[in-house]
């Protein structure tokens, strides 16, 4: 008989929560509320990117004590913490200035501030789950999100749902983000390929400190993109060109009853991804940093893709998604109503599959789990 657990663990000096059903096993940072760990029990493969330096409790961020390390606020705030999952939460990107001199990190409250265990259930039967539920408060926005990880006997699916309660009588327009990002071992350059259900795309415009990748603010159809040097690269490999980086959106497929993202490693013969719901997130913000930033805390040696699924395609901010509105007639944020709350619910998953398998061309729904796609006729269920 498997055991399905909800212990409290230490993660890399870090206090966390750890999932598990002697299949898979999930760990969840109280620091941020990161996504930090997931993993087939016994192996030594994170499937999420792992920050290279040391993080700390983003919470306890001093600007005296820790701005040579992770940089100054509001991203060294973010970068202290930073690692896996994260919840862009409020705005996406940049704080506005009021909200800087108030000390509010890159991408939103959430992620720096300390999450509150509101529920947890471990338990010996067969037929019973493990689950957690987690809870923020973001003051400066007047919202409070609640997280709900629920992991089934057996299951190779980790099944959240989200919350989002505006705390205040009035509206409020935010960005929901979801900050996935994946890195080596499971995403490594020769080995793997990232797969979506999207196709129209854009590149941001800023550049990339001056060691962009890719062309500026160009149209694109995923997942070929133009690059500053002339002609095309594609965006489904990892860390094609070293010293680089980049950031780009992709919209998701309107006709499809879910979205997904999916990384599939050839070698390690694993794939790892999200199904989720279009409709709530339409968008995809990728961002890759290839060994490109020489400062604290990257060092000229990190290595992450992110693969952001949410309500907004860049990370440019609250105040530039109000102006902008909508792209390629989509909306770039979303809005809740005074005293309302607003629901999603997405999965995680990982799943061993067939060597053969030379890509994930689909995932859609099945009962609590999912079906994955490769060519031909050839899928699996997992559940």
């Amino acid at each position: 008989m498997r055991r399905h657990e909800a212990d409290v663990v230490e993660w890399k000096n870090r206090r966390a929560y750890r999932l598990s059903n002697g299949r898979v096993e999930l760990t969840v940072l109280v620091g941020g509320g990161h996504i930090a760990d997931f993993r087939l029990c016994g192996s030594p493969i994170n499937l999420l990117w792992e920050a290279p330096w040391l993080t700390i409790e983003p919470q306890g961020f001093s600007p005296h004590e820790h701005a040579a390390l992770y940089g100054d606020v509001p991203v060294g705030k973010f970068l202290s913490g930073f690692t896996g999952h994260a919840l862009a939460l409020g705005y996406f990107g940049m704080p506005s200035s009021a909200q800087a001199a108030q000390g509010l990190p890159l991408h939103g409250e959430a992620a720096g501030s300390e999450w509150r265990i509101a529920a947890i259930e471990g338990s010996e039967c067969n037929d019973c789950y493990v689950a957690l539920a987690l809870e923020v408060e973001l003051p400066v926005s007047r919202l409070h999100f609640r997280r709900e990880i629920v992991l089934r006997p057996d299951a190779l699916v980790v099944s959240i749902t989200e919350v989002v309660t505006n705390r205040s009588n009035h509206e409020v327009e935010f960005q929901w983000v979801e900050h996935a990002t994946f890195g080596e071992p499971l995403f490594t350059k020769g080995e793997a390929s990232l797969f979506l259900s999207g196709t129209r795309g854009l590149t941001w415009p800023l550049g990339y400190e001056d060691h962009e990748l890719l062309l500026n603010a160009s149209e694109y159809q995923w997942p070929h993109a133009p690059t500053v040097g002339g002609g095309q690269t594609d965006l489904s490999q990892p860390f094609v060109r070293h010293g680089t980086g980049f950031v780009a959106a992709v919209l998701a497929d309107r006709d499809r009853e879910n979205a997904f993202v999916a990384v599939h490693n050839r070698r390690h013969g694993l794939v790892a991804g999200y199904s989720y719901d279009p409709a709530r997130f339409p968008w995809i913000a990728l961002w890759e940093e290839n060994r490109a930033r020489g400062y604290a805390p990257w060092h000229g040696k990190t290595r992450a893709r992110g693969v952001e699924f949410g309500t907004s395609p860049m990370p440019l901010g609250l105040d530039q998604a109000r102006v902008t509105r909508s792209l390629f007639d989509t909306p770039v944020l979303t809005s809740i109503g005074g005293k309302s709350r607003i629901k999603t619910h997405y999965q995680l998953f990982l799943s061993p599959v067939p060597p053969e398998w030379k890509q994930i061309k689909d995932v859609r729904p099945s009962g609590h789990g999912l079906v994955l796609s490769s060519d031909g006729d050839d899928e699996i269920i997992i559940e």
